[in-house]
């Protein structure tokens, strides 16, 4: 296993290629253990805190039983509990913390809080989810992947709707493993230049290869992977309906899926606006392997969570 104590993940960036297959091939091995009676406990007498400034169920539930599963403990900080920048500023809060536990995992609004949480506090800090990335999904995300084509080289991934935080970690995660990576927006709606940039730099030096579009049907005409998600997240609530009316032509339905390959899976993070980003027939139909994604989340943290710690 390689040693990354002491490391932060605030983004997907903060892994090399090296570091992010190591954390991929030791998810699997900790998966293929499951329940066995050699299942590894090396986090015992270890606590996480998890700071929670936006709801959750796949983030919160995988974390507490991935310390569980590995012996350790979690503490769960809601909103009302830490109320950084409000209550107590964010490094301060950071330095008390790091007194208690071993590790903070922070599911935040502002990037930036996760940023000054990583510089003030002297254990590692992981990015639960911010407003600029979402590294965890997208390790689950890449083991999915893994599982389901038994490598990257020579797969495409369609990405499909809003260039959004978790497009954000796919475009540097995928860039570091090698995948193609299309990603179709509409205008107006595309990731961000320097996540592009940086993107097509490591996909190069990886073999991979990063498009972009405003045509969903192009993305995914050939894919082998179909991915998408709320067409408005978590505080974005204000624009919904605008969202939907300009998003409509990016759902994934029948239809979209059939410019697919035949033997293609969908994706989706979850939660699923059923009927908006994604229709019934495709969520519900063999193949959408969602759920297989949304277990990751736990396979790939146990990971994580062993390897910085």
């Amino acid at each position: 296993m390689m040693d990354l104590r002491g490391r932060d993940l605030v983004s997907m960036d903060d892994l090399t290629a090296e570091e992010l297959w190591a954390v991929l091939d030791f998810a699997r091995d900790l998966k293929r253990r499951g329940e066995r009676a050699d299942r590894p406990q090396p986090l015992s007498g270890r606590t996480l805190a998890m700071i929670f400034e936006k709801p959750s169920l796949r983030t919160r539930v995988t974390f507490e039983v991935a310390m569980y599963q590995l012996g350790g403990t979690s503490i769960y900080l809601a909103p009302q509990d830490a109320q950084l920048g409000t209550r107590e500023t964010i490094p301060d809060a950071a330095r008390n913390l790091e007194r208690w536990v071993d590790a903070i995992v922070a599911r935040t609004f502002a990037h930036s809080t996760v940023v000054q949480l990583a510089e003030h506090a002297r254990i590692p800090v992981i990015n639960g989810l911010s407003d600029w990335e979402h590294p965890c999904q997208t390790l689950a995300d890449l083991l999915t992947v893994y599982e389901r084509f038994g490598g990257f080289r020579g797969i495409t991934l369609a990405w499909v709707g809003d260039g959004n935080n978790v497009c954000h970690s796919l475009l540097l995660g995928a860039a570091k493993v090698g995948l193609n990576l299309r990603v179709a927006t509409p205008p107006g709606h595309a990731p961000e230049p320097e996540i592009v940039q940086n993107a097509e730099r490591q996909a190069q030096a990886n073999g991979g290869t990063i498009g972009q579009t405003i045509d969903p049907v192009e993305a995914v005409r050939g894919a082998d992977v179909i991915y998408t998600d709320v067409w408005a997240s978590m505080g974005q609530e204000q624009e919904h309906a605008q969202r939907v009316r300009l998003f409509r032509p990016y759902q994934v339905n029948a239809a979209l899926l059939r410019q697919a390959r035949p033997e293609a899976v969908v994706l989706h993070c979850l939660p699923a606006h059923r009927g908006e980003e994604i229709a019934d027939e495709v969520l519900d139909g063999p193949q959408a392997i969602v759920f297989d994604q949304a277990e990751n989340r736990l396979h790939a943290q146990k990971a994580l969570l062993a390897m910085i710690l």
